[in-house]
């Protein structure tokens, strides 16, 4: 890629900011749900008004603005619809197996465009989502992949969500979760 005129070249990234409702909400999706970590930080009268979260190469910018006086911003309830965030990433898959367990609620993996895709609406009901490559076919729910031999159509229980996520790993088809 090269300058695309104007005088403007090496813009090495682009960093979303988000207006947030609850900065502690925020800050207990983003960091303790899906793993950011805090990398710079606004303290503006013993309150956190803004900070910028880094995953990996990834950053978003979060900023709570006071409600009252001369800097003050009243933003909708509904601010953020209409707004996706796309991490790509290695294992959209294990992404989505991380955050469950840490009690983000987040979609079933299902292919589309080449990637997996997993997502989840954080607590400004901005739409976060994390794709990974995959040959899998389009449309695939990370449930409709294939079991592994050891079950047998006779058995009463239907296999979990879990237990497949599991057998493919075992399988060598998905890497396994951090910390397993």
């Amino acid at each position: 890629m090269g300058s695309t005129g104007g005088g403007v070249t090496r813009v090495a990234e682009v960093v979303p900011f988000l207006a947030v409702a609850d900065m502690r909400a925020s800050l207990a999706f983003y960091v303790d749900g899906l793993g950011f970590a805090v990398e710079n930080k606004w303290i503006d009268d013993g309150v956190l008004r803004w900070c910028q979260l880094c995953l990996g190469s990834a950053s978003v910018m979060l900023q709570q603005f006071r409600t009252e006086g001369p800097d003050a911003r009243r933003f909708s309830a509904r601010k953020g619809e209409g707004v996706m965030l796309c991490f790509f990433c290695a294992d959209a898959v294990a992404v989505y197996r991380t955050v469950r367990r840490r009690g983000i609620a987040a979609s079933e993996p299902q292919v589309g465009n080449g990637m997996w895709v997993t997502e989840m609406k954080d607590p400004d009901g901005y739409r976060v989502l994390f794709e990974s490559p995959t040959a899998v076919s389009e449309e695939t729910r990370l449930s409709e992949l294939p079991a592994s031999g050891d079950r047998t159509e006779s058995d009463d229980e239907p296999e979990t969500l879990e237990e497949r996520l599991a057998d493919l790993e075992r399988r060598g088809i998905l890497a396994p979760a951090d910390g397993e």
